[in-house]
């Protein structure tokens, strides 16, 4: 119990410490999601679906975050640089300019751009069956 205290009381020390600095860090290293449409699908008789297009625009360096899209399905397109997919057990995939794939829904897995020099850019579409199902992020260790 004494190591917990000491490294509790050693992290609260840091806490004081490094909130400003990451806040800045995060700040630029953040990926930027612009949603350029999001409107429900038609001629779909009684069954409700959303299309929600974005651009995303990963800085070098950056990373989304681990996460899964209930009941969505996603396609990224690269249209800037590199984007590495990676999905959970799956490994990752480096996608060029040009490039595309597809995420099934209800997988985990985040997307990056490894360059430290040039911005990656990419179209996504996602197209979920539920309107109403949030997007969930997954904190891993």
């Amino acid at each position: 119990m004494e190591i917990i205290r000491r490294n509790l009381f050693g992290l609260s020390g840091l806490a004081v410490i490094i909130p400003p600095i990451t806040k800045v860090a995060l700040a630029q290293a953040a990926p930027k999601l612009t949603q350029i449409l999001r409107n429900d699908l038609e001629g779909q008789g009684q069954v409700v679906q959303e299309t929600v297009v974005s651009v995303v625009e990963f800085p070098p360096g950056t990373t989304a975050p681990w996460h899964i899209h209930p009941g969505a399905q996603e396609m990224l397109y690269v249209i800037e640089g590199n984007v590495v997919v990676e999905i959970e057990g799956k490994g990752s995939s480096l996608l060029k300019t040009g490039e595309a794939s597809i995420i099934p829904a209800e997988i985990v897995h985040l997307a990056r751009n490894d360059s430290t020099t040039t911005t990656g850019k990419a179209l996504v579409v996602h197209s979920r069956a539920a309107k109403d199902k949030p997007l969930i992020v997954i904190v891993k260790k």
